[in-house]
């Protein structure tokens, strides 16, 4: 297959274009590459590019400023998800979206008939784009959350997971949760499970796709200790004393028991955080947004 990932240099689009590199003949797309809020050029690029699936890897996710600037968020989120969907052709769509688009007061993990009630601009956005997405005549919106760890040549690592293992190997007490439940979510096997769908020609449609399981973000702080054999010197904090500009989901698990069922499994965050830490001493975090 000819496969063009968009948003190619993110954490997520590296890792695709990793997963895909040794089979498919894929054409990765910066935001150099193509600007997907201009539609002509989409149309134009797409066109001559013909590929037969196309991943859409790009996004807007700084979550507290998308309630300032909303129109950007729903710039890149949902109107250039329409975009791309107008310019396929005949092309298979993947689009990633978010556990933000459930408002956190389930007791269980999210499945994907659960019914949506995000909280936040950047879930709204997010939904929206999921609706575009939605339109192409094969498309795969995969749902996931937290994400960590990165492909051997891609972008440095970013996010919650990163900051709080930088911290413990350094000594630092890292911020966590006690009582937010997330399913924290390798880009690596997300990758590899994207991958797995669209070359088992699965059933086009809503999946969840996150490292198996679920945990507080306080439990998995304790278990990347353990790995990295420090003590679990932690600053825990609740989730109700805690005010950001955007608002979380306290509980935002979901359940892979669909992608499973088509076929595709997930490792364990558990397995996913081993291997991670395996690699960690390489790693330079460059955020420490709450997530």
């Amino acid at each position: 297959m000819r496969i063009a990932v968009v948003g190619a240099q993110g954490q997520l689009g590296a890792a695709m274009v990793h997963a895909c590199r040794a089979r498919h003949d894929v054409v990765p797309l910066d935001r150099a590459a193509l600007d997907i809020t201009n539609a002509q050029k989409v149309r134009d690029r797409l066109a001559h590019l013909q590929p037969d699936a196309v991943i859409n890897c790009a996004a807007y996710n700084a979550v507290d400023a998308a309630e300032e600037h909303a129109a950007d968020a729903f710039r890149v989120n949902a109107i250039a998800v329409r975009s791309l969907v107008r310019a396929l052709g005949g092309a298979a769509f993947v689009h990633f979206s978010t556990d933000f688009v459930f408002d956190g007061t389930a007791t269980r993990p999210y499945a994907e008939d659960d019914a949506p009630n995000p909280q936040s601009v950047y879930g709204m956005s997010k939904l929206v784009g999921e609706w575009f997405a939605s339109d192409a005549p094969r498309a795969y919106v995969l749902r996931v959350e937290s994400l960590f760890d990165r492909a051997p040549d891609g972008a440095r690592a970013k996010g919650s997971v990163a900051a709080i293992v930088d911290a413990l190997a350094e000594g630092r007490r890292p911020r966590v949760f006690a009582d937010r439940v997330v399913s924290p979510t390798s880009v690596i096997d997300a990758a590899r499970a994207t991958l797995d769908l669209l070359e088992r020609d699965a059933l086009p449609g809503l999946y969840h796709c996150v490292s198996g399981g679920a945990c507080t973000w306080q439990a998995f702080a304790e278990e990347a200790a353990r790995l990295l054999g420090v003590a679990p010197a932690l600053e825990i904090v609740s989730f109700a004393d805690v005010r950001l500009p955007a608002p979380r989901p306290q509980f935002c698990a979901l359940s892979n028991a669909k992608l499973t069922s088509a076929g595709v499994t997930m490792p364990s965050w558990q397995e996913a955080l081993e291997r991670y830490i395996g690699n960690s001493s390489r790693l330079r975090v460059v955020s420490n947004e709450f997530l």
